[in-house]
């Protein structure tokens, strides 16, 4: 519980990544892996998958949200401050993944020694590519009877053209070779570039209503919030900073009144400190629809209520209000696929105590007609 001193980590000393794979290639537990040896938690035989916090995530057994910590680590007698993103691998979590790389300057990619190379194990690749972040190619599961880490390196140097000797064998599981990665991510993932003389700007990369802190007062630091795509500028007062040198990912409280004040993505700024804003996200874009509504029309406010909140936490999902002759006033969802709308379902009942009627999922398509008239 002691008191950190942040100004010990300059820039230098900082390292931002994320771990990607396809599901089930062993990322989260990499991750408990990285806390223990860090002294970020302790070792024990209870530790599994303690960054996938959510009730679903335990039940389901995969990860539905990104998750960050802070780990402090000591190589070659000087301290590093790592910030890491543990990352879904399922497809319907692909936007968790892309608007994580955007806080990152390196990636580990984590491939199964049995499984080999899958589809999501390409597409978090091609997306670390893009971002010109560096990555380092971990090959997992090592102890499994039937590995194969010879036929996996072979298979990362043809499709992804790393060179073999960079591949880094590890068991996850049992700890093996856990600590070669550590000291690979300080190596070759760069620290963040940024200029300390420059005036204060972070970009916000997720959010988050808590229900235990009510209203936060209205007092402390003046900031600005400035979304890139409509250039509108919104101030807000903060209680709690915990980030105060460049380079380092910390978190603010704001006492908002409405939670679609900060949206995900938005760049933060000193108050009358203006600056340009960073890029942003990519709007993500829904493949799966549903209506939903709620089982008595007197819940509707309450559960207008937790869909803001809820969104606020997986800004993937799209909001459009709908109404039907039979279910009354709700919603049109917009879903990037079916697991996560049954995801999304289940938080809402979960987190929010609320209970809806969602409809069967469709998707809208277009068909070209003999006559070469366009329906939708």
């Amino acid at each position: 519980q002691e008191k950190l001193d942040m100004s010990m980590y300059p820039v230098e000393s900082i390292r931002n990544f994320s771990i990607i794979a396809h599901v089930d290639h062993g990322k989260s537990t990499l991750a408990d892996r990285l806390l223990e040896i860090t002294g970020t938690i302790s070792k024990t035989d209870r530790n599994k998958q303690v960054l996938d916090k959510l009730q679903v995530e335990r039940e389901r057994g995969i990860t539905v949200k990104a998750q960050s910590a802070s780990l402090f680590y000591n190589h070659e007698g000087i301290n590093y401050l790592l910030n890491l993103i543990d990352t879904p691998g399922h497809v319907d979590f692909s936007y968790e993944v892309s608007r994580s790389l955007s806080a990152c300057q390196g990636v580990i990619l984590v491939v199964d020694a049995n499984e080999g190379i899958q589809a999501q194990t390409v597409a978090n690749f091609y997306l670390a590519f893009e971002a010109q972040l560096s990555i380092i190619p971990v090959i997992n599961k090592i102890d499994l009877k039937n590995a194969d880490p010879e036929r996996v390196e072979k298979q990362i140097e043809k499709l992804f053209d790393i060179p073999t000797n960079e591949c880094i064998r590890i068991s996850a599981k049992q700890g093996t070779n856990v600590e070669k990665v550590l000291q690979k991510i300080i190596e070759k993932i760069p620290p963040p570039q940024c200029n300390t003389a420059d005036p204060l700007k972070a970009l916000v990369f997720d959010s988050t209503f808590d229900h235990y802190r009510g209203v936060v007062a209205n007092r402390g630091e003046l900031f600005e919030f400035l979304a890139k795509s409509t250039n509108a500028k919104k101030h807000v007062h903060v209680t709690t900073v915990l980030f105060r040198y460049a380079g380092q990912v910390g978190y603010l409280i704001a006492g908002m009144k409405e939670v679609t004040e900060a949206q995900i993505g938005d760049t933060l700024f000193l108050y009358k400190q203006p600056v340009e804003p960073l890029p942003g996200f990519k709007s993500a874009k829904p493949m799966v629809f549903a209506g939903m509504y709620p089982v008595d029309q007197t819940e509707y406010n309450n559960l207008k209520s937790a869909l803001e909140r809820l969104t606020l936490n997986d800004s993937s999902v799209t909001v459009h209000r709908d109404s039907s002759l039979a279910l009354g006033a709700g919603w049109r969802l917009g879903f990037l696929g079916l697991l996560h709308m049954e995801v999304f379902n289940q938080r809402l009942e979960q987190e929010y105590n609320m209970s809806v009627i969602l409809t069967a999922p469709t998707v809208p398509y277009k068909a070209v007609l003999s006559s070469a008239k366009l329906i939708k």
